[in-house]
């Protein structure tokens, strides 16, 4: 990284993939903002691991699909901060069920969380980042927007819908030096998927080249090199990050 400090604020970032991703990139000596909505504890957690490991980092709450309450956060965060140079937007929820029964609230929630979430935050990070000229955006899809997934048409078509929003930022905002990628998980071992039957986990595994279900720290990996400097000649594309599962 250059010389300069520089800010990062992470989505979803109390917990799981997200946490993952404050912990490398506080190493990383980026000061880390953890947004959560309500699991205050679980963001303090994150807050104490960075610190512990001699990083810094704040806790911010926000409702990303809250348009109003997302831009006055960041706002408030530039504000005190000075900058916001790094945004991962990483914040997602589930509401599966088969097409034929999902209710449209299901299919509205899962949309203005992934999709329109990731929009709001960008849209609001960007200006600090075009004043600065300088700016990396990263957005945290899934395997499950490119192979699709029975059970999840709203969460697949708002990771899929990631891939075109990144693609369209990536053209806007090059001119201001400002990056954007996404990193696209396959299975990972987080809170919503170690509670799965062994046998579920097994069928799984066997669909995988290399036989093994990925780590949060795989996926931070990816982040930590698309924020760096060494990738500054990287934007619109997805870092594929799922053991072979999806090629």
């Amino acid at each position: 990284m250059s010389d300069e400090k520089k800010v990062a604020l992470v989505t979803g970032g109390s917990r799981g993939i997200g946490r993952a991703i404050c912990i490398r990139l506080a190493a990383m000596g980026i000061h880390v903002y953890i947004n959560y909505v309500s699991n205050s504890d679980a963001a303090d957690v994150t807050r104490k691991m960075i610190t512990d490991g001699g990083g810094t980092a704040d806790t911010i709450a926000f409702n990303v699909s809250d348009t109003a309450e997302t831009e006055a956060a960041i706002k408030g965060l530039i504000k005190e901060a000075g900058a916001l140079n790094i945004l991962v937007n990483n914040a997602g929820i589930t509401r599966d069920g088969l097409m034929a029964r999902m209710k449209e609230a299901d299919w509205d929630a899962v949309i203005d969380t992934n999709l329109k979430g990731s929009f709001i935050c960008a849209k609001a990070a960007a200006r600090s980042m075009m004043k600065k000229r300088w700016g990396r955006i990263v957005n945290i899809s899934s395997v499950i927007g490119f192979a699709g997934n029975a059970g999840q048409v709203n969460y697949a078509a708002a990771k899929a819908g990631m891939t075109g929003l990144t693609k369209s930022m990536a053209r806007e905002f090059a001119a201001r030096n400002i990056t954007v990628n996404a990193v696209a998980p396959g299975y990972v071992v987080t809170d919503m998927t170690k509670d799965l039957p062994e046998a579920i986990q097994e069928k799984i595994k066997a669909e995988i080249p290399l036989g093994s279900l990925g780590s949060p720290e795989d996926i931070a990996a990816a982040v930590a090199y698309l924020v760096a400097d060494e990738a500054s000649y990287v934007t619109g594309n997805t870092i594929h990050v799922n053991g072979g599962m999806y090629m």
